[in-house]
């Protein structure tokens, strides 16, 4: 489901706290160090016994998360048959559900997780930066995402800079420093690049 603009402002800018609060300033962006830093257990499906191996199964193909009576978050993903990159993504998308405080389930909730796991592994100011030919496959290579993923980034990244503000944000610039990038490329210096590159996408 689309969200309200609002709340994809909110999930962005909890993005960029994470990555603050948690010292995460490294590309590609490793779900398993975010989840190490915060204190979050992963646990593969591999793990589990048969019996609950088939539960986990049933609930979900990639993984899901739970908060135990002590208050322990606890991610659990299946790593039998699964490239990285959507092991990856997946833990992402849980770890939102734990830094957006997510309790009750149901779709607005999964709609924020997604959005949120597919920003943080590829935030447009860090495509924008960081790759000198934003490529599909250049943002899989950099970002250690799937081709889908990379391909949703990329136009994400194309919208950003032409609908997006003409100067960064408050958030955009937290995470530019957290990831150490120096002398930002302004935005506006490529309009025209983009209008070309949409024109020819339209061609082909």
């Amino acid at each position: 489901m689309k969200l309200k603009n609002n709340a994809y402002e909110e999930i962005k800018n909890a993005v960029a706290e994470m990555f603050v609060e948690y010292d995460i300033k490294a590309v590609p962006i490793c779900s398993f160090e975010v989840a190490a830093k915060i204190g979050v257990i992963v646990i593969p499906y591999s793990a589990l016994d048969l019996k609950m191996r088939l539960k986990a199964m049933e609930y979900s193909e990639d993984g899901y998360s739970i908060e135990t009576n002590e208050g322990k978050w606890i991610i659990y993903y299946n790593d039998e048959g699964k490239k990285y990159s959507r092991i990856n993504q997946t833990i992402m998308h849980e770890i939102a559900h734990y830094i957006l405080g997510h309790l009750e389930g149901g779709e607005e909730e999964e709609s924020e997780a997604k959005f949120f796991a597919k920003y943080a592994l590829a935030p447009p100011p860090l495509i924008h930066n960081m790759i000198i030919d934003q490529t599909i496959e250049k943002v899989m290579e950099s970002f250690d995402i799937g081709y889908d993923a990379a391909l949703y980034a990329r136009q994400y990244y194309f919208k950003w800079l032409q609908f997006g503000n003409a100067d960064y944000v408050d958030y955009e610039i937290k995470i530019m420093n957290q990831f150490e990038i120096k002398n930002a490329k302004r935005k506006e210096r490529i309009f025209m690049v983009l209008k070309t590159q949409l024109n020819i996408e339209k061609r082909s």
